[in-house]
């Protein structure tokens, strides 16, 4: 076993689908969501799990300086940005794992928008398979949505986030109650796809700079699901869950009408969020068989427009973690040492990717605010001090 640690706190009453994400009661509720959304299973194979070879190491030497307080040790970090699960690997092997606030080794916890990131796995693998043109148009595998905002987006344009789509106020609130995340007021009955298939006409124009809309991965789940046949619950277990050998099952939120909620809705154990980190890191291989393309992975590294980035909404936003990044299927690129790839979600949810020294940590949390100023940089400052403590190699 490698050096596994459990907190515990008490916790708060259980929670209901109008405080789920609020605090205190998203300590409970982010590995409890199957309890409060409607979900769909991701099975796991129960024959071919792969095995997390235990090598355990020390981040004794960890320290994160402040300059308002003295330096955190890895206990204050994890308790200051609501750490609930941390598994790291490195060179393939299990060093360090920790748990809180009742989540355990085998507790899926939603890795909100770091769905993203499998949803762009998928997409290569679904393309790689003929299934997919991430170059063709929206409209031509969802011809509901050929005269809303997104006429004229391509499928790469969804994934990469370059749509010229945005949502007012009012949408946006019409969006979060069509995902089922929150109680409709009574008599409203509206799903993703309602919601996507009646967003009025737009002028903008498609493939410019990054912005942010996470209407677009739920139009895409709806492409892959109308490009297939077949719910994304269960292409997942099929292409990915299984052949990678996840030890537990995972689960997607769904809308009233069974609609997967693929921009966040995605719940698995940091043990297997950290597989799907190694089979990045392995080039998409497990046991020699291929399962995510090589080329679309090597794409995911070092493709995107950095200059799409910079000038994007995030560009200026992001730049304490590197003036250097780009966004690609769903994944964030760092181009400054330690060069990396990592997925992102609210309320702390991270896994980062260091090919060059082989290290991979997955971090699920339950912080307070959807996104916490104070503990994001400081989880991106505590990757690197991992990678330090670990191989000794500084940024």
């Amino acid at each position: 076993m490698a050096d596994e640690t459990t907190t515990t706190t008490t916790a708060a009453a259980p929670a209901d689908l109008s405080n789920w994400r609020q605090s205190p009661h998203n300590h409970w509720a982010f590995h409890n969501v199957s309890r409060i959304v409607p979900t769909e299973n991701i099975a796991k194979d129960p024959g071919a799990v792969s095995a997390l070879p235990s090598s355990p190491m020390s981040l004794d030497g960890f320290s994160l300086p402040m300059s308002d307080a003295a330096a955190l040790d890895l206990a204050g970090f994890l308790q200051l940005s609501a750490t609930d699960a941390m598994v790291v690997m490195l060179g393939g092997k299990l060093v360090y794992e920790t748990y809180a606030n009742g989540t355990t080794a085998h507790t899926p916890h939603i890795i909100m928008s770091a769905s993203k990131s499998i949803l762009g796995l998928m997409t290569g693998i679904l393309e790689a398979r003929g299934d997919l043109d991430v170059g063709r148009l929206v409209s031509d595998y969802v011809p509901e949505i050929a005269a809303t905002a997104y006429r004229g987006a391509t499928l790469r344009d969804l994934i990469d986030m370059r749509t010229g789509v945005r949502l007012d106020e009012a949408q946006q609130r019409a969006y979060e109650i069509a995902s089922n995340w929150d109680p409709a007021p009574e008599g409203v009955s509206l799903g993703l796809h309602d919601f996507l298939a009646n967003l009025p006409t737009s002028d903008r124009s498609h493939g410019g700079p990054f912005a942010y809309i996470s209407a677009n991965s739920d139009l895409m789940g709806w492409v892959i699901e109308q490009a297939t046949g077949r719910s994304f619950a269960a292409l997942v277990s099929e292409l990915l869950w299984k052949p990678m050998g996840a030890e537990s099952p995972a689960y997607i939120t769904v809308d009233a009408a069974g609609a997967p909620r693929c921009t966040g809705g995605l719940c698995a154990t940091a043990r297997d969020f950290a597989r799907i980190g190694q089979l990045v890191l392995d080039g998409g291989v497990r046991a020699g068989r291929p399962v995510i393309p090589k080329a679309w992975l090597d794409d995911m590294a070092t493709g995107g427009d950095p200059a799409a980035w910079r000038d994007g909404e995030w560009g200026q936003a992001f730049s304490f973690i590197s003036p250097n990044m780009r966004y690609r299927s769903g994944w964030y690129g760092v181009d400054d040492a330690p060069k990396h790839i990592f997925a992102m979600g609210i309320h702390g949810q991270n896994l980062f990717v260091d090919k060059t020294c082989g290290l991979v940590v997955a971090k699920l949390s339950s912080q307070a605010s959807r996104i916490d100023y104070r503990a994001l940089p400081l989880t991106h400052r505590a990757f690197p001090e991992i990678r330090r403590c670990l191989t000794g190699l500084a940024a």
